[in-house]
């Protein structure tokens, strides 16, 4: 990551008065140290959440484009897109699966077990109204999503669409706006 706020106060005060080590408690330099420390912090927050509420949608990409690869970087035909979509809805099943077996009778769903039907519930759910992935049926599309290299903004420049339970195609926007 780049120099951060504090680091280029530190060095702005530094320049100007020399050793930083030597300000009042209450000064006004002191002041602005404090400021960028907290800016900063802030700032990691901010970029925390946005890594956390963007990991399922390079998880999803990353799927898509391992079965891109493996299909030598060639557009894919909607029966092989269907089955790749319903491999993705259905991943948590065999877990899911393991962990209701685990679970003695008579005892409530462990967290994990209620996670894992949320998952996959909300995957159905969107698999019937539009599943959002790369469009993996235009040659350019393929080529440019074969490269990606996990990188965000990458991600926005592609072309994307919804794809239903009943192979209706609707282009759509990424990252998606509000619930999808």
């Amino acid at each position: 990551m780049g120099r951060t706020t504090f680091d280029k106060a530190r060095k702005a005060i530094a320049k100007k008065k020399g050793p930083v080590e030597a300000l009042h408690q209450y000064s006004r330099d002191s002041k602005r140290l404090h400021k960028a420390q907290v800016r900063d912090v802030r700032l990691e927050k901010l970029a925390a959440t946005r890594r956390k509420t963007d990991r399922p949608h390079i998880e999803r990409a990353t799927y898509f484009q391992e079965a891109v690869r493996q299909n030598e970087g060639k557009p894919l035909d909607m029966d092989t897109i269907q089955e790749l979509i319903k491999g993705f809805v259905h991943q948590f099943d065999e877990e899911l699966a393991e962990v209701k077996q685990a679970r003695r009778p008579g005892r409530p769903a462990s967290a994990r077990e209620d996670l894992l039907k949320v998952k996959i519930t909300a995957l159905e759910k969107e698999y019937q109204n539009g599943f959002l992935l790369p469009v993996l049926d235009e040659e350019t599309n393929v080529t440019m999503f074969e490269r990606w290299d996990g990188n965000w903004a990458y991600l926005t420049q592609m072309k994307w669409a919804r794809v239903s339970a009943e192979g209706k195609v609707q282009p759509s926007s990424f990252p998606p706006k509000g619930e999808h």
